[in-house]
């Protein structure tokens, strides 16, 4: 059985008895922690394949000027290119630098809009603890510059298939089981995945995806039926072992590398909040899907490494499986909601072909609990 990279069909727009009935806008037809600011420099993607030397990256705009200088000072025998590496869900752009023949990644968070103090604290901690996170070798906190270690170009969406699932997945599984594990000592380490939080994430799917794919405006019982199924999935995630979470532990936020594999990027927002969120994130992951067989397989798989590290779950396969798929449909509500707004606010088309696999997860859950579709 094969994974499911690209959904049949683009189509998002859910079948409107859905909603009527109950059943949480489940069927697809094929905050973050913060809310993603609209702030978005425009980036020249050429720079990729054609990276530019640093006189010439300082002439884009005044923002890069900025960066240019930070990076020569940084660097007292010079940047020899600099290229574009990535872009991500945010405002934050990644460039690649090369300085005597060694690559490194800097990253440029404008602090208007994001504070990288998380990020250097969060980094350096993980690494203390065993994760493999790329090193802060520089920061800049006036200016939201950062210099990191860099991972390569190869996520594990990019290689992804029958064959190397079994082997990435196995890395991908310890390397959580490692991360909760030395949570145990410091959960207060990071924020609480709280009800609040977990309240304003499921808000975008009403306020970003209902309105544009379901109905302008929502009805008084529409409303109530979310706050209902809200209160479930909030009460269900409560109710969980507390661990610390990445938040987006999913295929493009796992880089493929030789050593200590995988590398883990984007964990800025990392919280301490229920045992299933990221392992849910990772085996009904939004950008590929697999048979349910091979999800139970790694969910088997993961509970015994977590029996041989101590990770106190304390509950039956039962209860688990309950809370790893309401965790699951609290996710995807949420990601329905950042997918739609990223296309409709902030201009980023691409993430529309990937709602319709998050519906079809959504759909899946609701159609297995009665509490969703009576």
């Amino acid at each position: 059985m094969v994974a499911a990279k690209l959904p049949e069909s683009t189509s998002i727009k859910p079948n409107p008895s859905i909603i009527a009935g109950k059943q949480l806008a489940a069927a697809a037809t094929a905050d973050r922690r913060h809310l993603l600011c609209s702030f978005f420099i425009p980036i020249d993607t050429d720079m990729a394949s054609h990276p530019l030397d640093l006189h010439d990256f300082r002439e884009q705009d005044p923002r890069s000027q900025q960066l240019a200088e930070w990076l020569t000072q940084s660097f007292s025998k010079g940047v020899d290119s600099i290229g574009f590496a990535s872009e991500d869900a945010s405002f934050r752009r990644y460039f690649r630098i090369f300085v005597q023949g060694q690559s490194y990644i800097v990253m440029d968070a404008p602090v208007e809009h994001m504070d990288i103090e998380p990020f250097v604290r969060i980094a350096r901690k993980f690494q203390q603890c065993g994760m493999n996170v790329p090193e802060v070798l520089e920061h800049d906190y006036q200016h939201g510059f950062v210099i990191i270690t860099d991972f390569g170009n190869t996520n594990y969406l990019d290689i992804l298939d029958d064959k190397t699932a079994h082997r990435l997945y196995d890395d991908a599984l310890g390397a959580l089981v490692r991360l909760q594990t030395a949570s145990k000592n410091e959960l207060n380490f990071l924020p609480p995945y709280d009800a609040d939080l977990l309240q304003r994430e499921m808000n975008l799917f009403h306020e970003w995806y209902l309105p544009k794919h379901f109905d302008p405006v929502l009805s008084a019982e529409t409303h109530q039926i979310l706050r209902h199924t809200y209160n479930l999935l909030i009460a269900k995630a409560l109710e969980q072992p507390k661990v610390w979470v990445h938040l987006d532990y999913h295929s493009r936020n796992l880089m493929h590398v030789k050593k200590n594999n995988p590398g883990i990027i984007d964990f800025q927002d990392a919280v301490t909040g229920p045992v299933t969120y990221d392992l849910v994130s990772l085996l009904k992951d939004c950008y590929i899907r697999w048979p349910q067989q091979r999800i139970d397989e790694w969910i088997r798989q993961y509970m015994k490494k977590t029996e041989s590290a101590g990770i106190p779950i304390e509950c039956d396969s039962g209860q688990f499986t309950e809370w790893f798929d309401w965790m699951g449909l609290q996710r995807h509500l949420k990601v329905a909601g950042i997918f739609t707004r990223l296309n409709d606010r902030d201009k980023k088309a691409k993430f529309l072909a990937d709602i319709p696999r998050v519906l079809d997860y959504v759909e899946s859950v609701c159609a297995k609990y009665s509490q969703f579709n009576a």
